[in-house]
């Protein structure tokens, strides 16, 4: 809701506040993690000013891997009565899922590097790397 003191914005101006893309802007609207914004006459978005803090903070989780239902439930978190633990709990299991990604990237790397290894680099068509992804 816009206040006297809030200053209207259009998604461009949103946008360039931020530095999130103006289809994302359209898109988190869409899903309801942005409420849906005053109409001009003409049918341009007017956000408030103060829904910059919003989607900074839906940009920054984002850049933090949390996936949109974290998200989500962070802000829900943040709209009503939550604890410091609550936010813990979360961020904590996203930690965790996060560590399982490294290690599996982590074993990703290896056989990556074992394949290449098996490769002589030769002019031939026969590669050892290739050979191994027909391996049963």
């Amino acid at each position: 809701m816009m206040t006297r003191q809030d200053k209207a914005l259009s998604i461009g101006g949103l946008s360039k506040l931020t530095g999130c893309n103006i289809e994302t802007i359209r898109y988190y609207e869409k899903i309801a993690l942005l409420p849906a914004p005053l109409r001009t006459e003409g049918g341009h978005r007017l956000y408030p000013n103060s829904l910059q803090k919003r989607l900074v903070f839906i940009c920054k989780a984002r850049s933090l891997g949390f996936t949109l239902e974290e998200v989500r439930n962070l802000l829900e978190l943040t709209d009503g009565d939550y604890s410091c633990e609550q936010v813990k709990k979360v961020v904590l299991e996203h930690l965790r899922v996060v560590k399982n990604k490294i290690d599996e990237l982590v074993r990703l790397q290896s056989s990556l590097e074992l394949m290449a290894d098996k490769c002589t680099g030769g002019d031939l068509p026969d590669c050892a790397a290739i050979d191994s992804l027909f391996e049963v």
